[in-house]
C-alpha cells in the first residue's frame, strides 16, 4: 500500500541511501540491506568470484558442475536432510553459474533468515560432492548437452559468440561440451572449489521482513571467520578485438522445420557510459510493443519469421548486442536482409521523438514494478554494488533516462552496430 511521502516523493520510495545499509566485512565479503517492514518473509541474493571464466580449456562446465553439485551434500547435512529442512520451513535456496560468478538466490520467513544463511554458509564452504551425486550430475550435464545440440537457437548462439569472440574468453560455453564433462572427476570438484570459493569479492543482499542492522550482524556472525588463502583476484578479461567484417558461418542441423539466425556484435558492459543510451536504443530496436522495429519490419510487415527480436546483454564485459530470429528455412536471406536494413536506419537516423519519450516512460514505469517483491530488491541491490552504480542510482534513475536524447543513441548505434562489421550466425536445415 503506498503512503502519503511515497505519493509525494515517489523517488524517496526508491531504494537509496537512506533505507539501504552496506557494510563490508573484515574478510572481504559485502552485505547490502534494505527492510520492508509490511513483509513477513526474507529474500537473499548474491555471488561468488567462482565462474566458468576459471574453467580449464579441457574442462569447460566445471565451475557449472560445481556449482550444481554443491547442495548435494555438505559435511553436516545430506543431500536428503538439506531439501528435507528447506521444504519443512518453506524456504528455498539455489545457485547457478555464469561467466564471472556463482550466483545464489533464497526465500524464508524472516524468523528462519538463520537456516537459510547457514545452509548458505555450509554449501558455500563445507560441500562434499558425494560421488553418487556426482555422477547423477554428470548424466543430466550430458542429456542437457545432447539436447542443446539438437536445438538450433542454442546452436546459433555457440556460433556467434565464437564469431564475436574469436581468441576471447567469451567465446567458450559456460556448460562446455560432452567430452570436457565426461572429463571431470569429483577431485576436480573438490580442487576447484578449494581454489575458488572464498569471501573475496562475495557479496550478499538481504531484503524483507528484518532490520537492516540486524540482517548484517547475522551474516557477519556466520560468514565472517571464513578465510581462503589461495583465492585468486577476480578475473580480469583480456581486451577484445572487434569485428573489422562480415562474418558469417551456419550450423547445419538436418531435417529441422525451423532455422534461427543471430546478426550483431560485442556490446558496452553495464558499467560502460555508453550502456544507459545503448539500452534505450536497443528497445526501440526490438524490444519495445511488438519487438520494436525489428519485430514490426521482420515479422508483421513481411511474415518472414516466428519471432524477431533484439537484445543487449550488459555484464561485467563486452556482453553481445544482438537480433534473434526464428525462420523458415527458406526464408533466411531475406531475413538477414531486412534486418541488415534495419540496422543501417538505427546506425544513420537519430530515432524519433515518439519513439525515444515512449520508451523512456517504459523504462521509469516499469522501475517501481521490479522493486515490488523482497527478490527484486534484493536483486536491484547486487546491481548496485557488482557495477559500483551508487547506493542512489535508483533515485537518479529517471532524471538519467530522461537525459539520453536522440543523438547519444545514434553514437552508441554507430559505436557498437557498425553495418559492415557484425557476425551472422545461422543454424538449421
Amino acid at each position: 500500500m503506498a503512503t502519503d511521502s511515497m505519493l509525494t516523493n515517489p523517488v524517496q520510495a526508491l531504494p537509496g541511501p537512506h533505507d539501504i545499509l552496506r557494510r563490508e566485512l573484515t574478510n572481504g565479503i559485502v552485505v547490502l540491506s534494505r527492510a520492508n517492514p509490511s513483509s513477513p518473509s526474507v529474500s537473499i541474493s548474491g555471488f561468488v568470484q567462482a565462474g566458468a571464466l576459471y574453467d580449464p580449456d579441457d574442462k569447460l562446465g566445471l565451475a557449472d558442475f560445481t556449482a550444481s553439485a554443491l547442495m548435494r551434500g555438505t559435511q553436516r547435512r545430506s543431500f536428503q536432510e538439506i531439501y528435507d529442512l528447506l521444504e519443512s520451513s518453506g524456504a528455498s535456496l539455489g545457485f547457478s553459474s555464469g561467466s564471472h560468478t556463482v550466483s545464489f538466490s533464497g526465500k524464508a520467513l524472516a524468523e528462519d533468515l538463520e537456516l537459510l544463511l547457514s545452509l548458505l554458509n555450509e554449501a558455500l564452504r563445507q560441500p562434499t560432492f558425494p560421488s553418487e551425486h556426482v555422477e547423477r550430475l554428470r548424466a543430466q550435464l550430458l542429456t542437457h548437452l545432447a539436447i542443446r545440440a539438437q536445438d538450433t537457437a542454442e546452436m546459433a548462439s555457440l556460433l556467434f559468440d565464437k564469431l564475436v569472440y574469436d581468441q576471447h574468453p567469451y567465446s567458450r560455453p559456460e556448460d562446455g561440451y560432452p567430452e570436457t564433462i565426461q572429463a571431470i572427476r569429483r577431485e576436480h570438484l573438490v580442487a576447484f572449489h578449494q581454489r575458488h570459493y572464498g569471501p573475496r569479492g562475495m557479496v550478499i543482499a538481504i531484503t524483507g521482513g528484518i532490520e537492516p542492522q540486524a540482517a548484517i550482524e547475522m551474516t557477519q556472525r556466520i560468514f565472517e571467520n571464513w578465510q581462503n588463502p589461495d583465492q585468486p583476484e577476480p578475473y580480469q578479461l583480456p581486451p577484445l578485438q572487434p569485428l573489422d567484417s562480415i562474418k558469417r558461418e551456419k550450423a547445419t542441423l538436418p531435417e529441422k522445420s525451423q532455422a534461427d539466425l543471430l546478426i550483431g556484435a560485442a556490446g558496452p558492459g553495464r558499467a560502460s557510459p555508453d550502456f544507459l543510451a545503448a539500452s534505450i536504443g536497443n528497445n526501440i530496436l526490438g524490444q519495445f510493443g511488438m519487438m520494436g522495429r525489428i519485430g514490426k519490419s521482420v515479422r508483421e510487415k513481411a511474415g518472414l519469421a516466428y519471432y524477431a527480436a533484439s537484445g543487449l546483454s550488459g555484464g561485467p564485459g563486452p556482453g553481445p548486442w544482438s537480433i534473434s530470429a526464428g525462420v523458415d528455412p527458406e526464408n533466411v536471406e531475406k531475413a538477414i536482409e531486412l534486418i541488415l536494413q534495419e540496422v543501417a536506419r538505427f546506425t544513420t537516423e537519430p530515432v524519433s521523438d515518439e519513439e525515444l519519450s515512449d520508451v523512456q516512460a517504459n523504462f521509469i514505469g516499469r522501475l517501481p514494478l521490479s522493486l515490488e517483491s523482497n527478490s527484486g530488491v534484493a536483486a536491484a541491490l547486487i546491481r548496485l554494488e557488482r557495477y559500483q552504480l551508487g547506493l542512489d542510482y535508483y533515485q537518479r534513475y529517471p532524471d538519467l533516462v530522461r537525459a539520453v536524447n536522440a543523438e547519444q543513441i545514434l553514437e552508441v548505434a554507430q559505436k557498437y552496430l557498425n553495418v559492415n562489421h557484425l557476425a551472422i550466425a545461422v543454424a538449421g536445415p
